[in-house]
């Protein structure tokens, strides 16, 4: 730039220049934000990422918002960059399931392109590639290998992952100072998890412990399966080493173990049994053992895992001693000694306290064979072997004998990474003097120590045999103190508590000595640190329950083997494998490489949903289509006419698939001349669900498909005809929602051949809501016209034309078009079939029964009707619409929808339309009421037999009202279920009056509007009413009779009975109508003046004889209150109670049904009512109670009825009825109820009852309230300490007590009477008599425990059948 000298030697640039250059700063300005608002007028695309390759991701979410024209490469890279992952080593795929073919990464491809849907949320999942975990991205502190850094420098897994949907396991094993970052891939750590099947994680830790295990691994492998002699399913080992070959060599994350699982003879329902792990250690070894029988490995076992101890008793006068040998393969150590609050500190004090002799003396003495008399001695265990690889077992489980629960002892235990047990070993007892009395048990006690020690092992399988009997071989010679050290090298975790938690493993490889966790399918390095975390125990002291405050994470059993270089193994090579494991290992590979192309297929599968009407059957198929995303739409035709097996009924040329919309009924396209394109590029790729259908779509030969293209609307038009009062089926044709209503008018001219000039088009948009198109220019978008839309056009020079819309016929016979329903009716057996029907005028006439048989074989059913319609949804030809109105003018007094009915086809023989044109009265709009209040039915009586049932025929029951039909327009019914209440009723201070609201009582009106027939003084409609008899088999061989009825659903309940009564054959008032629900339950309607709104089509209705509730009238349920009987409450009749009725008249009405149902013999006065609140006994009824005023009531109503062994003592309402029961300590028992009866609610009062009744001085006597649902049910071993004895309170309406109601249960005993002093047996006597009658009685029991299920191994591959090894 030239620059110019000024004054002040200040150099400045020339105007021009300076102008030139301020210029071209300002177009690049300008042109940079012309690039910044494209960008933002450019759609972008909302990627939400989910990593699923470890658990510290899978609830994370990843969320990028690109340009819409973003590649799919460049996507890839974002994610890697967010991820922190190397690009390339991930895949990308497209929401859930995980099944789909992953995204393209090297793809230019944009986002708009690939399917991505701008503005909206777009899920994908990060996985693995080629079953490998993406790998880390190293950055400048060298995360991608830290396994040399310092601990400090990074967190550490210690516990166990929380899994996602692994069910029974606990949710307080994880830890605020565990960490995830130490999670390495399977590539990193280069071993293989096994996945979790529910709560097989204690299954999962001693796999893996033993694959773990070199010598164990190793003879296994050496192990040959012989087929001849098992099979591969059932054979323990044989799996066992598939799977330790699939740990080895396996490319997947995780394995699964069901095949193992499987050769133990367990189901699938053994999965979701959790059991402990040393208990599995010990009944697979017995397993292996057995199937190892005749083979090297037979006494592999016992060589590894098996030692000896002495079990001794040593005289301390004469210093003989008496012994046996014993074998064991685990040693449990005792954490906490029993009625200790001090817990051993390490796993070494744990052991001597093991080998610590007792003394033997005062009555415990021992009776010495050498001194022939009760001595002093000394009893202990000696260690004679130890194994090769030693199993310490730490007993974190015991039984609180306080509180009567399992409990888990947290505390604090440390354990050596080196172990010497040479201090543990009593090299002297190797020879026994002469003198001694010497027993060898051999392996009689195998897998368990019997000591003092162990006495307070808590064992209630209550003689079920765990596992399998096994008798061992003699263990190996003995080792020299010198070289008894022992190295760890697997520490099992259990996280959780007694109740239930969660196992994994903590595993050092022989190979590098580096420790990793095996938490079921995740495996990661853990330190020394980690494994310190799990010794248990808290900070600070906090005496006996100080484990219930520690942490819940803590090792449960010890592996340690014995540091022997002659004798420890390395793992086997896959080369140095046996050519057996060579030859498993190459064809567990070739069927991973199968699975792994099955996958790919998989994800390269399209999967729609098919639809096809059948051309024969013609009703909707539905599947499934299944098509590789490379297959042509020619070769999908082909597979989608083969899965709906046309093969014969149509041919395939005639045959094509179409774009379809199953919700709307819509055909959005055809695919002509695309028969060679791959469906993935028609369908938008592979997706895991599709916003659309496909439809198979077929033709008759000498037809031409009809071309579908997008953007077209599909108009489903029904011709009416006012004559007749028909409306033809539907003819299909499309259009364009941009047309007019005059260019509509005239495509649908010439669809139809009707005059365009008269044509009226009513359009249906939703249910009833009609709209007549009248103006010439508007658009059928502007007419409110969607993807798939039905009309209804009438052309004709009638008056009706001159009408306005909503007063015209044709508005009148849509309206009932559309609100009339189709409903299946039972007829009762009792009614009087053989009633004369209304005759035709040719004077033909029938009997029902007649009628019946005719409509039987001639009726046709609707499905049938609407087969003969279907190819009219496919050709618009102008002849094939002449027939159609041919169709529609030769029917006379047929539906309305042009459906024939019996009475067509039977002709002058059948039985008439028996149209009932009845003016029904129309209430008042403001009392429409929503939905039909019904009344449950108790399907354990038969109503037929019920007290209400008794008086069917009995005259003077008619019902008080007939109700109206509600004025349109009707609002649809809310939903509501059977025993939802009505949200429309009025107040009781807008009502002036009581409100009752689940009788016969009409809410809609009052007496004084209707007339004695029921009929309304207002307007009046027509409301129709069709009725057809046909016989319904039920499979008994005589068929059900029945009605199939159409009418319009604002028909009321009254005109529904009113319209059915000649076919029932009894008054309205004498039968009952019950609606029938999807899964057969039965609700009676009882409310006369309600619509059947809520009904729709093909609902049913069954009619049953019996006097209907009259107004004011309750249907009752009457139950027997038996208070010292195991079940207090037993159902006795249904009963009627009116409004206005004393109680003392309802239990007159009682009497006779009692005496000849329920074979009750009462007196009026020897038996009361009282409320009844689900099973609990609430207020007692008196004689002069009047129903609706002194008491509420409804309809189901539930009452008690309580048999009195002397007069009644309640005679007002100020007296309050307690039910009292004595418990008594010294002899642990409850006394029965007793009644009574309070004059107020003083507790000095209650007391001084009780005095009287039992006789204990009022200053002993004490109380307590009943908890719960009567009878209040409590274990006599809590009642004495768990009840709030002796409230501090003067009387009973306060809290904590609140008895303000009659049926309240109260306690009491004497205080001065001592609780008895139970032993132990005594007490588990008796807690297992209270936990059957509890358990009984539904009461749930507090300290039993849940009966767990024994572990058991099947060496036959299956359980036995018998129920006693249960």
């Amino acid at each position: 730039m030239e620059m110019v000298p000024i004054e002040e030697n200040q150099i400045v640039p020339k105007e021009g220049v300076f102008w030139s250059c301020r210029q071209s700063i300002f177009d690049e300005m300008k042109k940079k934000f012309s690039q910044i608002e494209n960008a933002a007028d450019e759609p972008r695309v909302l990627c939400i990422v989910q990593d699923t390759t470890n658990a510290k991701t899978v609830n994370e979410r990843l969320t990028l918002n690109l340009p819409a024209s973003t590649s799919l490469r460049k996507l890839f890279e974002d994610v890697a960059s967010k991820a922190g992952y190397v690009n390339d080593t991930f895949d990308l795929v497209w929401g859930s399931p995980t099944d789909l073919a992953p995204l393209d990464h090297s793809s230019d491809k944009s986002l708009s392109e690939s399917g991505f849907e701008a503005g909206k949320k777009n899920f994908l999942h990060l996985t693995d590639k080629d079953g490998e975990q993406p790998q880390i991205a190293s950055d400048e502190s060298g995360t991608a290998d830290s396994s040399g850094l310092d601990d400090s420098s990074r967190d550490r897994f210690v516990g166990p992952l929380p899994r996602d949907g692994t069910v029974g396991c606990s949710s307080d094993y994880s830890s605020q100072s565990y960490s995830y970052s130490s999670i390495l891939s399977k590539s990193e750590t280069g071993y293989v998890g096994l996945v979790n099947q529910a709560m097989t994680c204690y299954l999962n830790s001693l796999l893996q412990t033993l694959y773990m295990t070199p010598e164990f691994r190793n003879a296994l492998y050496n192990w040959e399966f012989e087929e001849s002699e098992e099979d591969q399913v059932t054979s323990i080992p044989y799996q066992l080493q598939r799977l330790f070959v699939l740990l080895q060599t396996s490319k997947k994350r995780a394995i699964e173990t069901t095949d193992v699982t499987r050769s133990f003879g367990w189901d699938s329902s053994e999965a979701w049994q959790q059991h402990d792990v040393q208990e599995l250690c010990r009944v697979m070894f017995d397993a292996l053992e057995q199937k190892w029988r005749q083979t090297e490995q037979a006494d592999l076992i016992n060589q590894l895992y098996q030692g000896k101890l002495k079990d001794y008793v040593r005289c301390l006068e004469c210093g003989y001693e008496s012994w046996r040998i014993d074998t064991y393969l685990d040693i449990p150590l005792v954490i906490r000694p029993y009625g200790s609050s001090q817990a051993f500190g390490s796993v070494e004090e744990a052991l001597q306290a093991f080998i610590q002799p007792e003394t033997l003396d005062g009555p415990n003495q021992y009776f010495c064979e050498r001194c022939k008399k009760k001595c002093d001695a000394r009893k202990g265990l000696r260690f004679l072997h130890v194994p090769y690889l030693l199993t310490l077992q730490l007993k974190r489980f015991d039984f609180d004998y306080t509180t009567m629960h399992r409990i888990k002892l947290n505390d604090l235990m440390t354990f050596p990474e080196e172990l010497d047990m040479s201090p543990f070993i009593d090299v002297e007892d190797e020879k026994s003097p002469q003198t001694e009395s010497c027993t060898d048990s051999g392996a009689e006690n195998e897998g368990s120590c019997h000591s003092d020690q162990m006495s307070n092992d808590f064992s209630t399988d209550d003689g079920v045999d765990e596992g399998i009997c096994l008798e061992n071989s003699s263990s190996a010679g003995l080792k020299s103190k010198s070289s008894l050290t022992y190295e760890l090298f697997s520490v099992m975790v259990h996280s959780g508590s007694a109740a239930g938690g969660h196992y994994y493993a903590c595993i050092k490889s022989f190979s590098d000595g580096q420790w990793y966790s095996f938490n079921d399918q995740h495996v990661s390095k853990i330190t020394q640190d980690d494994i310190r975390k799990t010794y248990g125990g808290s900070s600070g002291s906090r005496g006996y329950y100080s484990s219930a405050f520690a942490s819940s994470t803590n090792a449960y059993m010890l592996i340690y083997r014995l540091k022997d270089p002659a004798r420890n193994a390395k793992y086997l090579d896959v080369q140095e494998f046996p050519e057996h494991i060579k030859y498993l290992d190459q064809k567990e590979k070739e069927m991973e490489e199968q699975e792994k192309r099955q996958r790919e297929i998989e994800r390269n599968t399209c999967k729609i949903k098919l639809f096809c009407m059948h051309p024969v059957k013609m009703i909707m198929m539905e599947n499934k289509l299944e098509v590789h995303r490379d297959k042509t739409l020619k070769e999908a035709v082909e597979i989608a006419y083969k899965l709906l097996d046309l093969d014969g009924i149509v041919a395939l040329d005639c045959c094509r698939l179409v774009k379809y919309d199953e919700f709307h009924e819509y055909l959005e396209r055809s695919y002509e001349g695309e028969e060679e394109t791959p469906m993935g590029l028609l369908l938008g790729g592979v997706k895991s669900s599709y916003m659309f259908d496909l439809l198979l779509e077929t033709k008759r030969p000498e037809q031409v498909f009809q071309l579908y293209k997008p953007g077209e609307v599909m108009v489903k038009v029904h011709v009416v005809d006012l004559k007749t009062e028909t409306i033809a089926l539907p003819v299909t044709v499309r259009a364009y929602l941009n047309q007019t209503v005059t260019e509509f008018t005239q495509l649908l001219s010439q669809a139809t051949g009707l005059s365009a000039d008269t044509m009226r088009i009513v359009l249906e948009r939703c249910y009833n809501d009609l709209r007549l198109l009248y103006v010439p220019n508007k658009t059928l978008k502007a007419e409110g016209f969607f993807r798939s839309n039905k009309v209804f056009i009438e052309s004709s020079d009638s008056a009706d034309h001159q009408v306005t819309f909503t007063d015209s016929h044709l508005w009148k016979l849509l309206d009932r078009h559309g609100n009339t329903i189709r409903l299946y009716v039972s007829l009762p057996v009792q009614s009087q079939l053989n009633r004369t029907l209304p005759q035709k005028v040719d004077g033909n006439s029938g009997s029902l029964e007649d009628t019946f048989e005719r409509a039987k074989g001639n009726r046709k059913t609707v499905e049938a009707i609407l087969e003969e319609s279907t190819e009219k949804l496919k050709n618009l030809s102008l002849q094939q619409q002449g027939g159609n109105s041919e169709n529609v003018k030769s029917t006379e007094a047929c539906d309305f929808e042009n459906i024939e009915s019996p009475s067509q086809e039977a002709d002058s023989t059948s039985l008439d339309n028996r149209e009932l044109e009845n003016r029904i009265q129309i209430s008042d709009p403001e009392n429409n009421l929503q939905s039909e209040e019904r009344s449950d039915s108790d399907l354990n009586n038969d109503r037929s037999t019920s007290s209400v049932d008794s008086d069917i025929l009995s005259s003077g029951h008619s019902s008080d009202t007939l109700c109206n039909a509600d004025n349109a327009p009707i609002p649809l019914a809310n939903g509501l279920d059977s025993h939802s209440i009505t949200c429309s009723r009025r107040s009781k201070a807008n009502e002036g009056k009581k409100e009752t609201w689940d009788t016969a009582e009409e809410d809609s009106g009052t007496d004084s509007e209707y007339d004695e027939n029921g009929k309304s003084k207002g307007e009046t409609q027509y409301v129709y009413f069709r009725a057809e008899p046909y016989t319904s088999d039920d499979g008994s061989g005589e068929g059900q009779k029945c009605l199939l009825v159409h009418l319009d659903k604002r028909i009321t309940l009254a005109a529904f009975k009113q319209n059915v009564e000649s076919f029932v054959g009894v008054p309205s008032s004498q039968f009952k109508v019950f609606r029938v629900y999807a899964n057969n339950q039965e609700f009676e309607s009882v409310r006369l003046n309600e619509t059947l709104s809520s009904f729709s089509d093909d609902n049913k209705m069954i009619i049953r004889l019996g006097r209907a509730l009259k107004k004011g009238e309750y249907r009752v349920k009457v139950y027997q209150l038996l208070v010292n009987d195991p079940e207090p409450c037993r159902f006795l009749i249904d009963s009627v109670f009116a409004k206005g009725m004393t109680v003392r008249q309802s239990k007159e009405e009682l009497l006779l049904p009692l005496k000849e149902q329920c074979k009750l013999n009462l007196s009026i006065d020897r038996f009361r009512l009282r409320k009844k609140t689900w099973k609990n006994p609430g207020t007692v009824f008196l004689d002069y109670h009047v129903y609706e005023e002194d008491i509420n009531i409804s309809s189901n109503w539930e009452v008690f009825l309580e048999v009195l062994d002397e007069p009644e003592k309640m005679k007002s309402m100020s007296q309050l009825a307690v039910l009292t029961r004595r418990w008594s300590p010294s002899q642990m028992k409850l006394e029965l109820f007793q009644e009574v009866v309070l004059e107020s609610s003083s507790v000095d009062e209650l007391k001084q009852k009780l005095s009287e009744i039992s006789g204990i001085p009022v200053e002993n006597t004490e109380f307590a309230k009943g908890r719960g649902t009567f009878p209040c049910d409590i274990s006599i071993l809590e009642i004495h300490q768990d009840l709030d004895w002796n409230p501090k309170v003067s009387t009973l309406n306060v809290w904590p007590l609140y008895i303000c109601d009659d049926g309240a249960v109260v306690f009491y005993r004497d205080k001065t009477e001592e609780l008895m002093d139970l032993s132990d047996e005594d007490r588990n006597e008796l807690m297992k008599k209270e936990s059957s009658r509890l358990l009984k009685t539904g009461h749930r029991v507090n300290y039993s425990p849940r009966k767990e299920k024994a572990l058991k191994i099947y060496l036959d591959g299956a359980p036995s059948k018998d129920s006693s090894q249960d």
